[in-house]
């Protein structure tokens, strides 16, 4: 089974996915296949360099192909993007073309900024499960 997280509830990232699945995916006995991470509000600052959880979570990810991808807004508001918010304009208005949205220098290799447009072009026929934590 391919699945996909979308780490959402207060520490997600820290507690469920750096003292659960990580160590599991490390050691090969997670039970799936992860396709995608997707990364909402606080569990975004893991991804910052020198963060432990991240700095194994991006290695993981780049030997077994997994997406690592930020919340846009979110990351623009904690310093872990720069630019414009990618599907809406700064007033919270849509938008029919993209911002550009780019991934400071401070994260993590590997990781993409995006929003839920863009989380759905990379995972598209790739997930059996969503998973939200």
């Amino acid at each position: 089974m391919r699945v996909a997280y979308v780490l959402s509830s207060p520490r997600a990232a820290s507690h469920k996915l750096g003292q659960m699945i990580l160590p599991q995916l490390e050691a090969g006995t997670h039970g799936v296949e992860v396709v995608g991470i997707f990364f909402f509000d606080d569990n975004t600052l893991v991804l910052q360099k020198g963060n432990p959880i991240g700095e194994r979570l991006a290695k993981v990810a780049k030997e077994k192909g997994i997406l690592l991808m930020m919340c846009d807004l979110c990351a623009l508001e904690r310093g872990l993007a720069e630019g414009e918010p990618r599907w809406c304009t700064p007033e919270g208005e849509g938008r029919a073309t993209p911002g550009d949205c780019r991934v400071a220098p401070h994260v993590v290799e590997g990781v993409e900024v995006g929003c839920f447009p863009d989380l759905y072009r990379a995972l598209a026929g790739r997930v059996d499960q969503v998973i939200t934590l």
